[in-house]
């Protein structure tokens, strides 16, 4: 412990009395060439989430809203992190209203040079999923969304910008998701519109 304490404090002091302190922080080309967090945007989105195979007789299209980080990550390649909410309404008959959903994602958009201005991405989907119900037996149809289901997933969109003023921008997108729900896996496609700010 006591030679950890000796280095350290050396090290402190070396530090101090250097004519540079940080003149570390240039040796790398690549700190001088990182992009990553040089530029950050807040959105917000909203659309309609069309449910696909078996979802179609379980719950009716939805409307859904909801925020969002963009960042630089690489050379045209952003990072994403999205929430949203939606409120479907069941389709066959059940005893309760609806069922709630959080949706939160984290991925890519890659703005390929070739079809700019429209930007490919994907990445990881989780859902949260819970019936409008207090009290509800779990043996009915529908009884395990009573309770707290989280179902995880991939999820691939296309974006499309079409107005930009200054630091706010405005576009289209649509989403297919994917969801690895057992025993069958389940499917939705969503098309909205998101308005974007720049932060930095």
């Amino acid at each position: 412990m006591k030679k950890l304490i000796t280095i350290l404090a050396l090290s402190l002091v070396s530090l101090l009395h250097a004519e540079d302190p940080l003149a570390f922080r240039n040796d790398s080309a690549a700190v001088a060439n990182d992009i990553s967090f040089s530029h950050l945007s807040v959105f917000i989105e909203g659309g309609e989430i069309y449910p696909m195979g078996d979802l179609m007789d379980a719950v009716k299209n939805t409307l859904y809203g909801g925020v969002g980080v963009r960042y630089t990550y690489w050379k045209n390649v952003d990072g994403i992190v999205m929430f949203q909410y939606a409120y479907f309404k069941p389709n066959a008959k059940i005893d309760y209203d609806g069922v709630h959903q959080f949706m939160g994602r984290v991925g890519i958009e890659w703005k390929w040079p070739v079809i700019h201005p429209v930007a490919l991405g994907g990445g990881f989907t989780c859902d949260w999923t819970r019936a409008d119900v207090e009290n509800f037996d779990w043996n009915k149809k529908g009884g395990t969304l009573a309770s707290n289901e989280t179902e995880f997933g991939w999820y691939a969109r296309i974006s499309l910008p079409v107005f930009k003023y200054e630091k706010y921008s405005a576009g289209f997108h649509i989403m297919w998701e994917h969801l690895w729900t057992l025993p069958k896996s389940s499917n939705m496609l969503s098309a909205g519109i998101s308005v974007e700010r720049s932060i930095w």
